[in-house]
């Protein structure tokens, strides 16, 4: 029988522990907080902003939303990020990417305070990922993937692992967090050949192809864990890279989307918001 691997039971479990830090902190006189950067009124980046907000006040975090002008000046962006770096009252950083083509990306990125990078933007912290020093922030993905590994059982050490992603976002900070678990991991992407047979040899295939159900039965074995992070749309269903309804009977363990790794990562994104209250204090 497979296991669905929901993000939920995940997030709640982490939620149980976040709302004590929480409480430790305000009865220090603390109160943790998170600036949201948005660039515009895009609709998706309001709805991500509103489920961040909501999941904020269910834990007790408090967010400080700064909107800007969809034609907002380089100049005036890198003095809000200043600003707000600035703010001791603020101890996690999130700007909602991607950004307006007048705005320096790269420049911008290794603005904020890499004690307050929540995102895991500054190339610090992410340098730090590869030299596996565990003092930075990691990817909220990333992170996400093996946080549901792990409260699932699956086990890691020795396990053969395939990414299908090399994204300094996903794929590559991923593998390197699942070395540090003593997994062996080999990264595919759009140009691997025979990419099924090395999907289907794997224990945990985790897919960030970012194409709607194009992995189907081929793909693995029975004993595959799969965890889709793909993120797509056909019409209006959001789905995974993976076809969930013809692989779900034949593996051993694969997470739905939606219901899966976005749950978990929104709430890692918050757990890191108290991990900087420690760094900035």
């Amino acid at each position: 029988m497979p296991q669905i691997l929901y993000g939920k039971p995940v997030a709640e479990k982490m939620k149980i522990q976040m709302k004590a830090d929480v409480q430790q902190f305000k009865n220090k006189g603390i109160s943790p907080t998170m600036a949201i950067i948005r660039v515009g009124s895009r609709e998706d980046d309001i709805a991500y902003e509103q489920s961040i907000i909501k999941n904020c006040e269910a834990i007790g975090i408090r967010a400080v939303v700064y909107e800007t002008k969809q034609d907002i000046p380089m100049e005036d962006f890198v003095k809000l990020v200043r600003m707000v770096n600035e703010d001791e009252e603020i101890h996690g950083i999130l700007i909602f990417r991607p950004l307006p083509d007048q705005l320096n990306m790269e420049i911008i990125q290794d603005l904020i305070d890499p004690k307050k990078d929540i995102d895991c933007m500054n190339s610090v912290n992410l340098q730090k990922v590869f030299e596996g020093s565990g003092d930075g922030f990691l990817p909220c993905t990333p992170e996400a993937v093996v946080e549901i590994l792990k409260h699932y059982d699956i086990p890691l050490k020795g396990a053969k692992a395939v990414i299908i992603n090399r994204s300094l976002v996903l794929g590559k900070p991923l593998a390197m967090m699942l070395i540090g678990e003593n997994a062996t991991v080999e990264i595919c992407h759009s140009k691997t050949t025979q990419l099924s047979k090395e999907t289907s040899a794997a224990d945990i295939v985790i897919t960030g192809a970012g194409k709607a159900k194009i992995f189907g039965k081929e793909y693995f074995n029975s004993q595959s864990v799969i965890i889709d992070v793909g993120i797509n749309y056909l019409g209006s269903e959001m789905c995974g890279d993976v076809d969930y309804d013809a692989v779900k009977e034949m593996v051993s363990g694969i997470t739905p989307v939606p219901r899966g790794v976005g749950t978990v990562t929104s709430t890692i994104l918050l757990r890191h918001v108290l991990d900087a209250v420690g760094k900035n204090a």
